[in-house]
């Protein structure tokens, strides 16, 4: 599959038009239309999880507006992303990045994430 994986930080802070803080070839990427945005079903149960308890202002309705706004390609965790886990390094111990990590690994996509930890994982290539 061609395209990129969007990390949950990347998805909320587009949808919310902040896009001013990445980097300009982020940027570029995210607003060019060839580009084939994708978004992990993990993302969105992140999403949901954050808003139940509080810490994100993101519902359910906003996730299909960002989806359809930022013309995001969803893509489904599946066992085979699940039994990647047990091959990643413990560098990040959050569970929902572990699991987009593990997706972007058995996808073979790059990722496009803020978070330097993923840097440390040689398995996949990091955008930013």
């Amino acid at each position: 599959m061609n395209g990129v994986l969007l990390d949950t930080q990347i998805v909320y802070l587009s949808y919310r038009g902040e896009l001013q803080k990445f980097p300009r070839p982020v940027r570029e990427l995210i607003e060019d239309p060839s580009t084939v945005r994708l978004i992990s079903s993990v993302s969105i149960i992140e999403i949901a999880v954050k808003y139940v308890i509080g810490k994100l202002d993101m519902d359910q309705q906003a996730v299909r507006e960002a989806i359809r706004d930022l013309r995001l390609t969803e893509l489904a965790f599946e066992p085979r992303h699940a039994f990647e886990m047990f091959s990643l390094p413990l560098h990040h111990r959050d569970p929902f990045d572990r699991m987009i990590l593990a997706t972007a690994v058995a996808e073979k996509l790059p990722i496009v994430t803020g978070d330097r930890i993923f840097r440390r994982y040689s398995e996949v290539k990091v955008i930013w």
